[in-house]
């Protein structure tokens, strides 16, 4: 029984650092590649030259991902920096109060319906050892939890999908002429951003399909601004 236990606590673990690892990829190749887009739909349209849009494209492309993994580091360690400061103030209060932070673990599992003996032995079981106190504090009152990416892991999967996600618009122009490259890049963007959403509807348990089609709707209107600005630039020249 306790092996039995023991096993599905670490497929649980396994499961939330696999869906933080798939947040962080998420994020960057979405964002690196409505960015993308926007830019190179821009710039194509103004000035219609494959090697201007190809050196802007890169330029931005690895400006981008850089910018997003700063920013994943940043995210993640103000994230762990966080739960270190709350557990310290929660091991802090376990020592200064004792008498309300057993009251405390005793109201959370009346809450969840316990009563009488069982509660009690509940209560004295939890209390009885500092850290499994303290970390079910962390979870039940405060929500929070360990199971997090540590930051170089974000800043590092959050670069690479940015750069990803931002060669996916990009790479027709490589091969063909301008006007039949856009084309491809929008029909490339547009399916993996409904890819994307798609996947990230499966993550969260929502409707992938409406989750699809809102992240490429989202996409699409980036390009679409794109579009004017470069329409609006070519008019100006």
């Amino acid at each position: 029984m306790r092996k039995s236990l023991y096993k599905r606590k670490e497929i649980i673990e396994k499961h939330n650092m696999g869906a933080a690892w798939f947040k962080d990829f998420i994020l960057g190749g979405q964002d690196g590649l409505v960015n993308i887009l926007g830019i190179i739909l821009g710039i194509a349209i103004g000035t219609g030259d494959s090697k201007i849009v190809i050196l802007a494209g890169l330029s931005a492309a690895f400006a981008e991902s850089v910018s997003m993994a700063a920013v994943a580091y940043t995210s993640s360690r103000a994230e762990v920096d966080y739960y270190n400061s709350q557990e310290k103030l929660e091991e802090c209060e376990i020592d200064s109060y004792p008498k309300l932070e057993i009251k405390e673990i005793y109201d959370i599992y009346h809450k969840k319906g316990f009563r009488g003996k069982l509660l009690n032995d509940i209560v004295k079981n939890i209390t009885s050892n500092k850290k499994r106190w303290k970390d079910i504090m962390m979870k039940e009152e405060l929500e929070l939890t360990d199971k997090f990416n540590t930051p170089l892991k974000s800043t590092l999967i959050v670069f690479i999908s940015s750069l990803i996600g931002s060669f996916i618009p990009l790479l027709p122009i490589f091969f063909l002429p301008i006007n039949t490259a856009l084309i491809l890049s929008l029909i490339f963007s547009a399916l993996a951003l409904f890819l994307i959403g798609a996947a990230e509807g499966k993550l969260t348990l929502g409707n992938w399909i409406k989750k699809g089609l809102q992240l490429t709707a989202i996409g699409m209107t980036a390009a679409l601004i794109g579009f004017i600005v470069g329409k609006l630039i070519g008019y100006s020249g």
